[in-house]
C-alpha cells in the first residue's frame, strides 16, 4: 500500500475522557440523566449528531443542538482530555521511511482533528488532515474519506487503505471501494471489525506495519 488513512478517535489518540465529560456536559444542558461513563463509550468513533439522535431518541435539529453544546465544553476543555497511543509515533515514522504517504480522515471537525495533531506533535507526518466541517457537510465516514482522497490527488485507489477502531471506518472505507484495517487498541471489538467486513485486524500500532 502506498496511501495509508487513518482515523484518529480510539486508532492515533485515546479520547476516552475529553470525549465522555463533553456528551455529560451536553446531556446535562438538555435536563438528562447522565449515566456511568462507560455506558457513553460508544460516541467515540461514530458522527456525533447520529450518536445523539440514536442514544437520546433525538430529531435532527435536536442532535444537532446537542453537539452544539457537546462542543461548548470539548472546544476549551475536552479536545486535549486526550493522550496518543503508545506505539503510534514509532509506527508514523517507520511508515513515512518507508515512503508512505499518510492522511487522517476522522468523523470529528477538522479543526479540532488539527488543533489535537499539532497540540501532540503528530500532524507533521499527515500529508492531508480531513474531518467534519462544523456545519455537518460531511456527516459521514465516507465523505470525509472522499474528501482525504481528493485532496491527496489520488486516482488510483488500488494502493489505497483506511485504518481504523469501528465499524463506521470499515464500512465508510467500503463505501469508497477501499479496504480497512481494524485494530483492537481503540474501542471497537474484534467481532465488531469482522462484521463489518475489516480486511485485516492489527491487535497493536506495531502490527499495523504487517499489513502496509
Amino acid at each position: 500500500m502506498d496511501i495509508i488513512l487513518f482515523d484518529l478517535d480510539g486508532t492515533l489518540t485515546d479520547p476516552g475522557l475529553g470525549i465522555t465529560n463533553s456528551v455529560m456536559y451536553a446531556l446535562r444542558k438538555y435536563g438528562m440523566e447522565v449515566p456511568p461513563r462507560q455506558e457513553l463509550y460508544s460516541f467515540i468513533g461514530p458522527p456525533l449528531k447520529q450518536s445523539f439522535m440514536r442514544w437520546c431518541g433525538f430529531d435532527e435539529a435536536e442532535g444537532e443542538q446537542a453537539v452544539k453544546y457537546y462542543r461548548e465544553y470539548y472546544r476549551d476543555k475536552g479536545l486535549l482530555e486526550n493522550e496518543v497511543y503508545d506505539g503510534i509515533e514509532d509506527m508514523l515514522k517507520a511508515l513515512r521511511e518507508k515512503g508512505k504517504r499518510l492522511a487522517v480522515a476522522t468523523s470529528k471537525p477538522e479543526e479540532f482533528a488539527r488543533r489535537i495533531l499539532e497540540h501532540f506533535g503528530l500532524a507533521q507526518y499527515f500529508e492531508v488532515i480531513a474531518g467534519d466541517t462544523l456545519d455537518f457537510k460531511r456527516n459521514t465516514k465516507a465523505d470525509v474519506i472522499a474528501s482525504a482522497l481528493e485532496r491527496l490527488g489520488v486516482t488510483d485507489r488500488s494502493g489505497v487503505i483506511m485504518v481504523g477502531d469501528r465499524e463506521h471506518d470499515v464500512i465508510g472505507a467500503k463505501a469508497q471501494d477501499l479496504p480497512c484495517i481494524g485494530v483492537l487498541f481503540g474501542y471497537g471489538s474484534q467481532e465488531e471489525l469482522e462484521a463489518a467486513g475489516a480486511k485485516h485486524i492489527a491487535q497493536t500500532p506495531a502490527d499495523v506495519l504487517k499489513y502496509v
